[in-house]
């Protein structure tokens, strides 16, 4: 099962899991912060989106040279690196005060924690069978709900009594103390046998393969845009649409990432059940994407009708395509699972980053010919459905033609 033993395996799970936990902490917390900071730096929907977005965008800037260094000098020297620039970014976010050096500090921030499940993942890829990656996979995703349920009540508990600047200065510190602890568990990195760097291959490889191409357009749409409302969308519109205060509103949060949590685990624990019964990857996502479809079609037509609840089943219901990172990732051999996996991720973040700011330009340019704000956001959402229909679109016809044998 593992080229680790049992109890080795779980604590390098544990080490990395705890820095991934403060990864999706931060990516998510400007939703549940958003009414403060926009009361207090007077942004406008489009700023919003794009201060969420630097996240993604310091984020996606980072792939390609991480996906080298992680086949290059293994998970563990890699993390810590990239965890000591995440640590400036949260002070540099603290000490923000204007937009642009807020919008600095999220970039750095999302830069700084772009390893966090990139590490654990090329990881994997070496030290565990395909099944147990799979549940690995869905485990670390569920270790990120945890974090993002973090950033949603127990935030909007914090905040009035201690402040958000105080919050970043402790997720500083709370990063090094992660830092300390894969340092200290995680194994140092050892080329496989007969490898060399010159036999790694390249991303040239990567961006040709016809599995990488057939789930490129549902990562940048459906995964990108379900991480783009968990993070950032749900919130604005539990307020603005919904009418819910910003307590109710951080409350809806922490129903959603719940049910995340609860989504991630379920699929933790039945990928190596269904791998073992041949159906794969590609079968799901055709047969349990579609889903999504319908649900954000019913959060659009009944709009103000529609809150917490049917966001948690929009975002549970988009879960089938997070099962595409994993299974890019098994196509190719090992010593390229880290170009492999930061490549498809650099197409989820970017994704996410347009989604994220799309939606918000969307919105105020929809208020500014002449609709309600509700109405806005309809068609902003909108406008993101139809794209994620295409990309579905795009997926059944390359699995169609290229028939690639999928994990």
């Amino acid at each position: 099962m593992s080229l680790l033993s049992r109890r080795q395996a779980v604590v390098v799970f544990l080490a990395f899991a705890f820095a991934y936990f403060f990864s999706a902490l931060l990516r998510a917390i400007t939703a549940t912060l958003s009414p403060t900071l926009t009361q207090e730096f007077q942004l406008h929907a489009r700023d919003l989106g794009l201060l969420a977005g630097g996240y993604f965008l310091g984020f996606a800037a980072t792939q390609l040279p991480l996906g080298t260094w992680l086949d290059r000098y293994g998970p563990k020297t890699v993390i810590l690196w990239f965890l000591s620039v995440a640590v400036l970014g949260c002070a540099a976010f603290a000490l923000a005060t204007n937009f642009s050096m807020l919008l600095a500090a999220r970039v750095l921030c999302g830069a700084g924690v772009s390893a966090c499940l990139m590490a654990p993942l090329t990881g994997y890829r070496r030290w565990f069978s395909p099944a147990v990656q799979l549940r690995t996979n869905s485990w670390m995703l569920m270790t990120g709900s945890f974090g993002m349920l973090s950033s949603t009540l127990p935030v909007q508990w914090l905040v009035p009594v201690a402040g958000w600047r105080p919050l970043f200065w402790g997720l500083a510190v709370l990063m090094v103390v992660a830092m300390a602890v894969i340092a200290w568990s995680v194994p140092r990195w050892a080329p496989a046998a007969g490898e060399t760097p010159a036999a790694q291959g390249s991303y040239r490889e990567v961006w040709r393969h016809p599995y990488f191409r057939q789930m490129t357009p549902v990562g940048f749409f459906s995964y990108g845009g379900m991480i783009a409302v968990q993070t950032l969308w749900a919130g604005p519109w539990m307020v603005r649409v919904a009418g819910y205060d910003p307590l109710a509103s951080a409350a809806g949060l922490f129903t959603i990432n719940i049910c995340m949590l609860a989504t991630f685990w379920t699929w933790g624990m039945v990928n190596p059940s269904l791998q073992r019964r041949g159906i794969h990857t590609d079968t799901l996502i055709a047969w349990g994407l579609p889903l999504s479809f319908v649900v954000l079609g019913t959060l659009i037509v009944a709009g103000p009708a529609a809150g917490a609840w049917t966001l948690a089943l929009f975002c549970m219901s988009s879960t089938f395509v997070s099962l595409a990172q994993p299974a890019v990732g098994m196509v190719f051999p090992a010593s390229l699972a880290g170009r492999a996996l930061s490549a498809y991720n650099l197409v989820i973040f970017l994704g996410v980053f347009v989604v994220q700011w799309g939606i918000g330009l969307l919105v105020d340019a929809f208020s500014a010919g002449g609709l309600e704000e509700v109405d806005a956001f309809r068609a902003a959402f909108s406008v993101f459905l139809a794209t994620s229909v295409l990309s579905y679109g795009y997926f059944l016809w390359s699995r169609s033609h290229n028939r690639p044998e999928s994990p």
